[in-house]
This record gives C-alpha cells, structure tokens and sequence, in this order.
C-alpha cells in the first residue's frame, strides 16, 4: 500500500530519511509546489494530490503544515487513514497568539529571508546531532521564501473543524510551534520537540509498525511476519 508523506513548511523529502515502514508499504513523497496568488490552503492541498494514486487505497502521513495539507486531502479524497505527526487536525488547535499574529498580518510586515533567517539561527540552540543540523541548515537555504510566507499567513488564515476518519496523531510532549496541550494525540512521544521525524525518529517508526498494518488487507501482515 502507499504511504504518502507530506513534509513541513519549506522542508521536503530529506526530513524523513530516517523513517522506516513495514516492507508491506511503499512510501511516496509529496513535494510542496509554488502557490497561486492569494491562494487559499484548502484550494492548494487539492492540487498537491496530483501527486498522489487516488485511484488507489492509500494512507497520508504529514508533519506540521503536511498534517493540515492531509487534513484538508482527506476531507476530499477519503484516504484509508491519516497519521499527523507534530501538527493539528483543527484550526481551533492553534494558539492564540497565531490568531494575533494574522489579526496583526505580521507575515505581511516582515521580510520573506526573515523566516529562513529566524529558522536557521534557531538551529543553534536545538538538539539535533551535527549531521542532521547540517541537513536541516541545508533544508532551510533551499525553501522557497515567497512558499514560506504563503504557507504562514495561509495557517494563520485557515478555519476546519472538520476531523477526517481514522486520523492518527503523534506529538511530542514539547511541542513547540503547536503546544500539546491544545490538541488531542494519540500518541505523545515524552520529550519530545516539534521535529519528531529527526529527533525521535525510532519512537515514530515504532508507532508507525503498530498503527500502519491495521489498514492491510486481511492476513498479509501477518502472513509476512511469519515468513
């Protein structure tokens, strides 16, 4: 089955290299593309499915503003399930000082490199191991600023309160772009910051190998487990 993964905003493939899926499951990468003028999210995550087979049974896996683009597929494209990792699944999840933050239009005031500069200094004072700050800093130089600056003022916009079904969501206890204390998870990984994917990879794909096999057909699992 294939597993489609949906990165962070201004981040790609490379956030994920440590993710491992049960050999039942092909993992597909879907890569941010350039927005429309004044394009609203739900109206962009629709077109990122021109990446995806949705011909096919399928699952959605999405990191931060991935996990509101999958929110927002899986209202229109009925995936067999999406699993948020380190994002919400409802606007009402945000904080309160995002809304002030759009109220303010503070994405508007500021320059598009102020985001990737923000970003990249911020990698000083994180935990990460030095090859993957050197990953991360590489990530950032690479992200489109005018797509950074969409994808901020289009969360800061974006109003769902629909959750799509069966919906999976792992967080990290010290989550801090999206505090864990304003959404539900299913999974809280103890420790744990907003980049999951990286700094707690083997808990990610722990929870991953129980949750995915559920939605293969029955017996192929479990006939491949066994040999």
């Amino acid at each position: 089955m294939n597993v489609y993964f949906i990165s962070g905003i201004g981040g790609d493939s490379r956030l994920f290299r440590q993710i491992r899926l049960p050999a039942e499951f092909r993992i597909g990468y879907v890569e941010w593309i350039l927005p429309e003028k004044g394009e609203p999210l739900p109206d962009y995550a629709c077109r990122l499915t021109e990446q995806i087979d949705t011909w096919q049974p399928f699952i959605l896996v999405g990191l931060s503003l991935g996990g509101i683009m999958s929110v927002e597929i899986a209202k229109r494209f009925s995936p067999v399930a999406t699993i948020l990792i380190g994002s919400i699944p409802v606007s009402s999840h945000l904080p309160l000082y995002y809304t002030i933050a759009g109220q303010l239009r503070l994405p508007d005031l500021l320059p598009p490199f102020f985001f990737k500069k923000a970003a990249t200094i911020k990698r000083l004072f994180t935990r990460e191991k030095s090859a993957d700050k050197e990953m991360l800093r590489q990530v950032i130089r690479d992200g489109n600023p005018r797509f950074i600056k969409w994808g901020l003022k289009a969360v800061l916009k974006w109003r769902n309160e629909e959750i799509p079904q069966p919906l999976w969501h792992i967080h990290g206890s010290r989550d801090g772009v999206f505090p864990v204390w304003l959404t539900r998870p299913s999974h809280i990984v103890s420790k744990g910051g907003h980049l999951l994917v990286i700094n707690h990879a083997a808990e990610v794909n722990g929870i991953l190998a129980e949750i995915l096999p559920r939605y293969l057909p029955s017996g192929i699992f479990s006939a491949s487990a066994t040999g």
